[in-house]
């Protein structure tokens, strides 16, 4: 019945009441924890862009990661920085590779921890793209050869779930082949699939010094005007292996995220990524915003939009909010 019969304002009236008919609900579960491992650093160093978060130490890695599990987030994704670059990323796929020493030392030190591994070469490459380069162009074929190399030895290291980002055509399957091949069957694909080529991901590139020597990332990542694409990869990813899939970033595809979770019987993960933090958290350094609100808003947008798990920097802080 219309109004006054009906007063929507009533269950709005308490505290109390509010949170009697909430209906999304987060809960430290819902994190995974992006950690950045430098390869010979001795002590953490903070990212500028970033306020809050460091390149990590083994060491210092170690006690993020126990940090994390012990306020309820149940996982970790790793990225690496390491010491040499080059136009092969050989470096992304050495047995003692820093993502892979950082795999080894945290399944020893926190068995129950989850541990995931970003698979790209753009975090090895001397021009930071995401391939092997023929002139200025990223090759796709010659890349999945590449990428294979790094997921098995992530595999091998002991990791829990590889996440292919680099966004080349076939490359999931070319992974699932890989590893089950060499024995690995049961290691399952979070596939980047809808993943837009953005603004937003610039500071990320400032903490593991990625940033192209040339060019764009355009020619491989999504464009972000493109949502029915958005489905096309999903769809093709999962047929090719994926058991989970990803949208990236977050904020700005709240509606692929929708549409993928009502189409799709998998889980749905969202990156939230490392522009839409920085912007929240500049804000809140500026006093323009309530950064605690601000932040609590925008992970629930992306719960309410359907994400099954997100990636967040604010992984640890939110664990402690929700509870």
């Amino acid at each position: 019945m219309a109004f006054p019969v009906t007063r929507l304002r009533r269950l709005r009236r308490t505290p109390q009441l509010r949170d009697l008919v909430r209906e999304t609900r987060l809960h430290p579960s819902d994190f995974i924890l992006p950690l950045f491992i430098e390869e010979g650093r001795t002590a953490p160093v903070a990212i500028g862009s970033m306020p809050g978060v460091r390149r990590h130490s083994m060491a210092s890695l170690v006690r993020e990661a126990e940090i994390a599990k012990r306020a309820g987030v149940p996982g970790v994704i790793l990225f690496g920085i390491p010491k040499h670059k080059d136009p092969l990323a050989k470096s992304g796929y050495a047995k003692n590779g820093v993502v892979q020493q950082a795999v080894r030392r945290l399944k020893k030190e926190i068995p129950e921890l989850v541990v995931l591994t970003d698979v790209c070469a753009c975090e090895y490459t001397s021009h930071g793209h995401c391939g092997i380069l023929k002139g200025q162009e990223v090759q796709n074929d010659p890349t999945l050869a590449l990428l294979e190399k790094i997921a098995l030895s992530h595999a091998e290291a002991g990791v829990d779930l590889v996440a292919p980002s680099d966004m080349m055509d076939g490359r999931v399957g070319a992974i699932r082949r890989a590893l089950d091949t060499h024995g690995f069957q049961d290691l399952p694909i979070l596939a980047y699939s809808a993943k837009f080529a953005s603004a937003f991901y610039g500071p990320f590139r400032e903490a593991v010094d990625s940033t192209p020597a040339f060019g764009d990332r355009k020619s491989y990542q999504m464009d972000a005007a493109n949502p029915r694409e958005a489905i096309r990869e999903i769809e093709q990813d999962l047929a090719e292996g994926a058991d989970l899939v990803m949208v990236k970033p977050a904020l700005t595809a709240l509606d692929v995220i929708t549409r993928a979770k009502e189409r799709f019987k998998v889980p749905v993960w969202a990156y939230h990524v490392s522009g839409e933090y920085a912007m929240i958290e500049a804000a809140r350094q500026k006093g323009w915003l309530d950064g605690d609100r601000a932040q609590a808003e925008a992970l629930t947008a992306i719960k309410r939009a359907g994400a099954d798990r997100i990636l967040t920097y604010w992984a640890v802080q939110a664990a402690k909010w929700f509870k």
